[in-house]
């Protein structure tokens, strides 16, 4: 039984990496905004539209559009053991970039790449991982999240003597984990829950997974998802992919533009292990969410109210840190494989990533010349943003927490649709 425990673990981390690559990417190109700025004259304009179309907005959505209804037709591994090789030669753009143009193309085949990895990797980890530690498997593709940012800011701090150069070796060292993951990948085996639906659904067209999917009983779902993350995502994206570019924009000690934001994630990363992947599995989700989501709230608000000042942003990255590790993008990731039965789960993940990362590409193309002129109305957006995540969030997660993919999927629509008065009420299994 141990080896097949441990054999799931394995399977998850394998499957997980490509959430580091994908937040390193997005990272790694944050830190090399000022220097293309700099060296290629890019007005803000041009830099909201590398962060629209970038690995972390439209063309991840995309990706993940088309990725998750491939992943329901044609199997899961057949998606994420080849779409890291697609991943490394978009990489090879932002490598070799010497034009604007190399660094949109670059982000944009990037973008589609981690995009279509996303359902299919997701779902491999919820539909293979044990009834009572789905969440923890979840957790693990979180923590590998984190880890990107991480590893690629203090690496970026070590190389800012070496300028362009130095963020060169930041997207290499992503293009060859991308082919040695590709390597890896090939020996685990395709989902046993899809192989077995599939079987049950023998010369079921795929129209009729779309109709399902849209179908009353999976729309509200949908829905709820899609805003959940969507409002969170919106605060997420400008994290993640503009604050090292604000604070060289707003003359702060030099090491704080890799340190401060690497401090979040590493924070972020205790807080998945010691909070979201610990407690997820048994307690109340609804809760656990709700504290995050306040948290949130609250690290938002002091910049809104004091402005980016030093301490003030020290304190923002402790408690959005924090509350980050357990909050929407971990529940999002859990819920989105519960939420929906294993013929269509891939499809409805992909389709309610889209609709969140295209989204967050088009608010993209307003943040840096919002921010340069109003950094205080910016930051009462983004926390207005975070208010309307926690309030959809409270009002309608679901509690699933130790109960099986299959008994999820059998429950009466009336139960199982997030916020029900039914499905709050059952007892934890």
């Amino acid at each position: 039984m141990r080896e097949t425990r441990d054999h799931k673990w394995r399977n998850t981390i394998l499957a997980g990496l490509a959430n580091y690559i994908d937040a390193g990417s997005i990272v790694a190109g944050s830190v090399a905004l000022a220097l293309w700025k700099e060296i290629y004259g890019l007005s803000d304009n041009f830099i909201g539209l590398i962060g629209a179309f970038s690995a972390n907005a439209i063309s991840a959505g995309v990706g993940a559009l088309i990725g998750g209804v491939l992943c329901d037709k044609f199997g899961r591994k057949k998606i994420y053991q080849y779409d890291m090789l697609f991943y490394a030669f978009g990489m090879l753009f932002l490598v070799f970039a010497s034009a604007p143009w190399m660094i949109v193309l670059g982000f944009v085949l990037v973008g589609l790449a981690v995009g279509a990895d996303i359902p299919a990797s997701w779902s491999l980890i919820a539909e293979q991982a044990p009834d009572d530690k789905r969440g923890a498997h979840s957790g693990v593709a979180q923590l590998l999240w984190y880890l990107g940012p991480v590893a690629v800011l203090v690496a970026a701090y070590f190389l800012q003597p070496w300028g362009i150069t130095g963020i060169r070796w930041l997207f290499a060292h992503l293009a060859v984990l991308a082919i040695a993951l590709t390597f890896l990948r090939s020996r685990m085996r395709e989902s046993q829950r899809w192989e077995e639906a599939q079987a049950a659904s023998a010369g079921q067209a795929l129209s009729r997974n779309w109709r399902e999917l849209f179908s009353p009983r999976y729309l509200g779902a949908m829905l709820f998802l899609a805003a959940m993350y969507g409002f969170w995502n919106l605060w997420a994206g400008y994290n993640g992919f503009f604050t090292p570019f604000l604070i060289a924009q707003n003359n702060l000690p030099a090491w704080t533009a890799t340190m401060l934001p690497a401090s979040y994630f590493l924070i972020g990363m205790f807080s998945i292990l010691g909070i979201f992947m610990t407690l997820s599995d048994k307690v109340n989700q609804r809760l656990l969410f709700g504290i995050s989501a306040a948290l949130h709230v609250v690290g938002m608000a002091l910049l809104a109210i004091f402005g980016f000042k030093l301490e003030i942003v020290i304190l923002h990255v402790i408690i959005m840190g924090v509350a980050g590790g357990f909050g929407a993008q971990s529940f999002f990731q859990l819920w989105s494989a519960e939420l929906f039965p294993t013929a269509i789960r891939s499809t409805a993940q992909g389709a309610t990533f889209a609709i969140v990362r295209i989204g967050l590409g088009i608010w993209s193309l307003a943040v840096p010349t919002l921010a340069a002129h109003d950094f205080t109305t910016l930051a009462w957006i983004l926390t207005g943003f975070l208010v309307a995540s926690g309030v959809i969030g409270l009002i309608w997660a679901p509690r699933n927490e130790g109960k099986s993919l299959e008994e999820i999927a059998a429950m009466p629509s009336s139960r199982r649709t997030p916020g029900s008065r039914a499905a709050s009420e059952r007892p934890v299994a």
